[in-house]
């Protein structure tokens, strides 16, 4: 996943949705800001989901939220929504700083 200049090494989920995100790559995504801890955005086509409640959103989680919005999370928070798990930023560091408090230009691509 590439932010600007910094790229961040992301581990996908062994699940359905993870495996057809991959399938999608390389896939660049213009993300909204909401709520000051995630970035989103809407892909084209829906992805299998798999939904449940995780309750702690973790720093560096990344989630599908439906079945076509997917969300990098950049804050770690408690949570009753559902969502279904894609994957995880392995060294989240600087994610906060990197996608900024506006919307992001995100590339994710096989490394």
């Amino acid at each position: 996943m590439t932010v600007g200049e910094r790229r961040f090494a992301v581990t996908l989920a062994d699940n359905a949705a993870a495996n057809a995100f991959a399938a999608r790559l390389p896939l660049t995504l213009d993300m909204a800001e909401l709520n000051g801890n995630e970035k989103h955005a809407d892909l084209p086509k829906p992805l299998p989901a798999n939904a449940t409640r995780p309750g702690t959103i973790r720093n560096g989680d990344l989630m599908l939220y439906g079945t076509k919005t997917v969300v990098v999370f950049y804050s770690t928070f408690d949570s009753s929504y559902s969502y279904t798990y894609l994957g995880r930023v392995d060294d989240p560091a600087g994610l906060a700083q990197a996608l900024g408090r506006r919307g992001a230009r995100v590339e994710f691509s096989n490394p």
